[in-house]
């Protein structure tokens, strides 16, 4: 059983895989130390069951033939919609935002996180049962309102992140399940024009007078939403409120220098000035303690990891198995690009963790889960290449 493990699986993927989980729990055993004042190891002690048992999880799912799941794509949509409305109905509230599902007394779930591996997989084959056929702009319709609905039941929570991963989801993979990319770049150059006249006529206070009915334009999104969206262009302008969380990462991560102050040793991490420094703000972490050359080495862990994914996924051979790696490999890609860049203050704070980095047990194990499927992928498509 193990020589055909062997035999089937990218060990490159997988010794890079272990690498991340390793650098994750070191870096979270800095991050999180003292964080909760009862236990210096709390946050460490529940991620190493999470990895534990997501690693139990991720050979549950390499087991099992990947192109299975394909009959069962209205169940699994029709699950994924349940889950997120039990979100809504009976979820449990926590720092203004209803996402988690009590199981037990300790123990919560984040449903929106397993959401997007759910629509990962039957958008992969409503897509793969179109291709050829969206080269026309109707032929978006159908795909787009796929992802709107549970996009918009995270959206309600609200979850402006998550949100912005199914719009990542959506894009890629229509793309790669050959959508034409002029009209798709055209729908979204036209969307992107909107989204921005639409902030223009909400934030501006002095328009042309044949404009003053436009004037403070109600958009829907929370006000803290929309100052995160923009407070990162000046966050000098909100030292006492968002501007506040992005000035304290991109002073830890600039005092890092290049070698870092060392393990335990970052002042604006251990003094409490960073928020956040064991979820959304922990590249923060890296970059004061272990300064340039650390932060490097962990994106550099990452390109290879995502080469590799990317390896299985050029050797897949049915459209099935591609879209749901490219799925997959897209949505990784902006968790990673957007939670550096939110500590690097040139991009939004939306609360997106970084990969096997940042503590909860939701995302662990949804990303566990991506790594199943996509061992699986290379098993079914590789199945006598040994590496």
């Amino acid at each position: 059983m193990l020589k055909h493990w062997l035999r089937c699986i990218d060990l490159l993927f997988i010794m890079f895989l272990i690498l991340l989980l390793a650098a994750g729990l070191f870096i979270l055993s800095s991050a999180s130390f003292n964080v909760d004042s009862g236990d210096p190891n709390h946050y460490v002690k529940l991620q190493a069951v999470w990895i534990v048992t997501g690693i139990l999880i991720a050979v549950l799912v390499a087991s099992i033939d990947y192109r299975k799941y394909s009959r069962f794509t209205w169940w699994l949509y029709g699950i994924n919609i349940i889950f997120l409305l039990s979100v809504i109905l009976f979820g449990q509230s926590a720092l203004g935002a209803t996402r988690w599902i009590k199981i037990t007394s300790s123990i919560t779930i984040q449903p929106s996180e397993f959401a997007k591996i759910l629509i990962i997989v039957t958008l992969a084959d409503f897509l793969a049962k179109r291709q050829g056929k969206l080269n026309r702009y109707r032929n978006f319709i159908a795909p787009f309102f796929f992802v709107l609905v549970p996009m918009i039941l995270v959206y309600k929570q609200p979850d402006l992140g998550t949100t912005l991963v199914f719009m990542a989801i959506f894009i890629c993979m229509m793309f790669m399940a050959g959508a034409n990319p002029w009209k798709l770049g055209s729908l979204l150059l036209g969307g992107a024009f909107i989204i921005g006249i639409a902030l223009w006529l909400h934030f501006s206070t002095n328009l042309p007078s044949w404009l003053h009915f436009a004037q403070g334009m109600p958009l829907p999104m929370q006000d803290y939403q929309l100052q995160r969206l923009t407070v990162f262009i000046n966050p000098s302008s909100d030292t006492a409120g968002t501007g506040y969380n992005i000035l304290q990462s991109i002073w830890a991560i600039g005092s890092g220098g290049l070698w870092g102050k060392g393990y335990r040793m970052g002042t604006q991490t251990h003094l409490n000035f960073l928020p956040e420094r064991q979820t959304d703000f922990i590249f923060a972490v890296v970059g004061e303690e272990f300064g340039f050359i650390g932060a490097i080495t962990l994106l550099f862990l990452f390109y290879i990891f995502i080469s590799r994914a990317l390896y299985i996924i050029k050797n897949t051979t049915e459209p099935y198995g591609f879209l749901i790696g490219s799925g997959i490999v897209s949505m990784l890609t902006f968790h990673i690009l957007v939670n550096v860049g939110m500590s690097s203050g040139i991009m939004p704070v939306t609360g997106i963790p970084l990969p096997f980095i940042s503590y909860g047990g939701s995302t662990l194990w949804s990303i566990m889960l991506a790594v199943g499927l996509l061992i699986s992928i290379n098993k079914i498509n590789n199945p006598s290449i040994f590496r």
